[in-house]
């Protein structure tokens, strides 16, 4: 893209002592990347391909070669990264949108990251997600950190105040215990424990196995009830305490009762233990119609990032992670509030060079533009 700027001159301006007219150039326009030449258009397709696609750069080299366009992996890589800072006051906001609503779903996978002060480039790292906000139009958050302590997550939630929900990591204990937080436990890591063990086939404990799956197989069928007849929250939670906690109490007896005789080390006596472990947790989605039984959309939400893991392998350094955490973030809340993730790159990276203050900022949210489309 050719951008001609006009000169002009004022002779009538010029000074005694001057050489000549004073001459004036016509701006540049505002850009994501100063004095870059990629193009938004072009830059949102490259993003989208990597980041929705799974399609790592030097394979798009490859694919621009094949047009005669030299465009080397390492262009994209140094794009990527300064758009990422371009963006990063966006994901600021949507560190706050995820504290602002009533519920956050965590999850964590590990990536590697070259690079690393003081660490070896195979050692793990982890990419968090959170998911939370307005429940209509949710932040999907992603946060790169080296470790995966609880204090990574207690960062990322910062002082958030209502039902955390998490797999059954030990790191999201304390954050779970503090005071306004509600912990929420998952029933499908319950689940496939029980489910594990009916895949090694031995019939002496998939007896207590199946039994257990066959109740939870009936919890799921009122959560899809519900969802078919488009229960409010309200009518939902009526629904659970009158047909889902029996059921669930008919879980809880099973499990006391078979903890007695199963031994602790035993392929069911470790289901047997995780799940009593978690159960506390498990039957705090009985108390609120806002809640699920499981963890499934933190899962969904870091899924992505997962399949694109497999074709890209790693992060050339922390820098490229944290870039990857904010395209990422970006991409996967635009696609929870059901937008195109290309044509919302696109967007942003137009109207971002020309955003002055924070009111210009969260109209470029995802939650905003999905708000005014409706």
């Amino acid at each position: 893209m050719r951008h001609i700027r006009p000169k002009y001159a004022c002779r009538s301006c010029e000074g005694v002592e001057d050489d000549g007219p004073t001459i004036k150039t016509a701006p540049m326009p505002a850009q994501l990347i100063p004095q870059g030449i990629v193009t938004p258009g072009l830059l949102a397709y490259i993003l989208t391909n990597k980041f929705v696609d799974g399609l790592p750069f030097y394979r798009q080299s490859n694919m621009f070669k094949r047009l005669g366009v030299d465009l080397s992996r390492a262009t994209m890589s140094g794009w990527t990264l300064r758009a990422a800072e371009a963006c990063s006051p966006l994901l600021e906001l949507l560190y706050e949108q995820i504290r602002s609503g009533p519920i956050i779903n965590m999850d964590e996978t590990t990536v590697q990251v070259l690079k690393e002060p003081g660490r070896k480039n195979t050692s793990k790292s982890y990419m968090w997600v959170a998911r939370g906000g307005d429940p209509e139009h949710p932040a999907v958050l992603f946060h790169y950190d080296p470790g995966r302590g609880g204090k990574v997550a207690e960062e990322i939630v910062g002082d958030f105040n209502g039902f955390l929900q998490t797999d059954g990591y030990i790191g999201y204990k304390a954050l779970g215990e503090r005071e306004g937080i509600k912990h929420v436990g998952c029933l499908v890591h319950v689940r496939r424990k029980f489910h594990d063990i009916i895949k090694t086939g031995s019939k002496k404990k998939s007896g207590t196995a199946q039994t257990i799956l066959n109740l939870i197989g009936k919890l799921y069928r009122l959560e899809k009830k519900a969802r078919e007849q488009q229960l409010d929250p309200d009518a939902v939670l009526v629904m659970r305490q009158e047909q889902a906690k029996p059921i669930v109490d008919k879980i809880k007896e099973q499990l006391d009762s078979r903890a007695k005789t199963t031994p602790p080390q035993s392929l069911l006596g470790k289901a047997i233990t995780y799940a009593l472990g978690q159960w506390e947790k498990i039957e705090v989605y009985l108390k609120d119609g806002r809640l699920q039984p499981d963890n499934n959309v933190a899962e969904n939400a870091i899924r992505p990032f997962v399949v694109g893991r497999k074709n890209w392998l790693f992060s050339g350094s922390p820098r490229g992670a944290k870039a990857s955490s904010t395209i990422y973030s970006l991409i996967e809340t635009a696609k929870a509030c059901d937008l195109n993730p290309y044509e919302y790159l696109l967007h942003v990276f137009e109207r971002l060079p020309q955003a002055k203050g924070e009111d210009d900022l969260k109209a470029l949210l995802p939650q905003a533009i999905s708000k005014n489309a409706s």
